[in-house]
């Protein structure tokens, strides 16, 4: 096999608090680089110039499993008749494979880029040597916090409208630190990293979004109740963390009550900070109040790279195929990766061509109760575009 070029990421010396990266060669993947989460404390990436050429930008592309691919094609098909500057960076990832070289080349690709458009990346390796993807991809590259907004759409029927609530999730620590062993024949410990640091930076991301977007309240959901040291911890750092928020409402809720009231009554919450496992609970019971997987887009975010993607993260591998899936989420999580190049107008362009199709066309796909196909939906969105872009009042300069 060919060698490649990866860069592998070190912890930090004791003597300084700058963060070491180093290249090296490899051939073999499974030692390609230190993961993330086996040192928590460290900062291990830097700041790289973004891959922007003649006002164009260069976004990496996972396309990931399931319905994954056929969302990515829609997505290349909007931004065509949107004029949208962007080019892809293609890096399939083989959920079949037993190695890394897959993985390694995409967060290269995220690195260079900055930025980064992805469906959700199957593992079906059995090995253990082999890492969860879309885990180890959120920890490489740091992104530390994952922001849904969850917000209704009037031409959605379902049991509760004008739901709109932010969620915001610690990304990188949390249950899904991959630390599992079986300590003798019979028994696995797995173990749930939370630090000060991390469980403070995601906390404060929570209370500087109620702030500058004009939220009233944030709500910290917790076990700690039961996991008195970890949750414990994740808890009084919110409220430690609220006392330089005088403007802003803070209260607390545990996980499983959290659910109830979610389902029973969603608009008490405004600004949800969590950890990572409640965050992939409430995301999915957020998501499936609004109208189900295929609306709702996520943003994921580090100080230097961000990734976007459906808030659900499902690979829809069931419907993969056969015309019927949701583009939206997909798409409005390319809507957002152009929000946060910059390129507000055209990202304006394409949301209201979504909305105009959903709220005003009903052209639903079967997990909205419609009728529709995912080609009808995209059809429709393009047809919006087109209409827009001839109003004489509008102008993407």
């Amino acid at each position: 096999m060919a060698s490649r070029i990866t860069c592998r990421i070190l912890p930090l010396l004791k003597t300084s608090n700058v963060s070491q990266l180093t290249f090296h060669r490899t051939t073999t993947s499974a030692s390609a680089y230190d993961l993330q989460h086996k040192n928590p404390f460290a900062k291990k990436v830097i700041a790289i110039p973004k891959a922007e050429y003649g006002g164009r930008h260069s976004v990496t592309m996972l396309p990931g499993g399931g319905i994954g691919p056929e969302l990515m094609n829609y997505v290349r098909e909007v931004f065509r008749y949107a004029g949208v500057p962007v080019d892809f960076e293609e890096c399939p990832i083989d959920p079949q494979s037993d190695g890394n070289e897959d993985l390694e080349y995409a967060i290269t690709s995220i690195r260079r880029n900055g930025v980064g458009l992805k469906g959700n990346i199957e593992t079906r390796s059995l090995s253990r040597g082999i890492l969860s993807r879309n885990v180890a991809l959120r920890n490489e590259l740091d992104l530390f916090v994952n922001v849904i907004h969850c917000k209704s759409y009037p031409g959605v029927k379902s049991r509760h409208q004008n739901i709109d609530v932010m969620l915001i999730r610690q990304n990188t620590e949390g249950e899904y630190a991959m630390l599992e062993h079986e300590s003798v024949p019979g028994v696995v410990e797995s173990m749930k990293i939370v630090t000060a640091e991390n469980s403070e930076r995601v906390i404060r991301y929570a209370f500087d979004y109620a702030v500058k977007h004009g939220r009233k309240k944030v709500t910290t959901i917790h076990k700690a109740n039961i996991m008195k040291l970890s949750d414990g911890l994740f808890l009084e750092t919110s409220k430690r963390v609220a006392k330089d928020y005088s403007g802003i409402e803070h209260d607390h809720m545990i996980i499983d009550n959290c659910c109830m009231q979610l389902v029973s009554n969603p608009h008490q919450f405004d600004v949800m900070v969590m950890t990572n496992l409640y965050g992939t609970i409430v995301s999915n019971v957020l998501c499936g109040l609004i109208g189900g997987a295929g609306l709702i887009s996520g943003r994921n975010y580090g100080d230097h790279y961000a990734v976007f993607e459906p808030g659900t993260r499902n690979t829809g591998t069931a419907i993969a195929g056969k015309n019927i899936a949701n583009p939206v989420s997909m798409l409005n999580a390319a809507v957002d990766m152009l929000d946060h190049l910059g390129h507000s107008k055209h990202a304006s362009l394409i949301s209201q061509a979504i909305d105009k199709t959903i709220n005003e066309d009903h052209v639903h796909t079967p997990d909205l109760g419609g009728q529709a196909t995912s080609i009808d939906v995209v059809q429709t969105i393009v047809k919006h575009i087109q209409d827009l872009t001839k109003d004489k009042n509008w102008s993407l300069n």
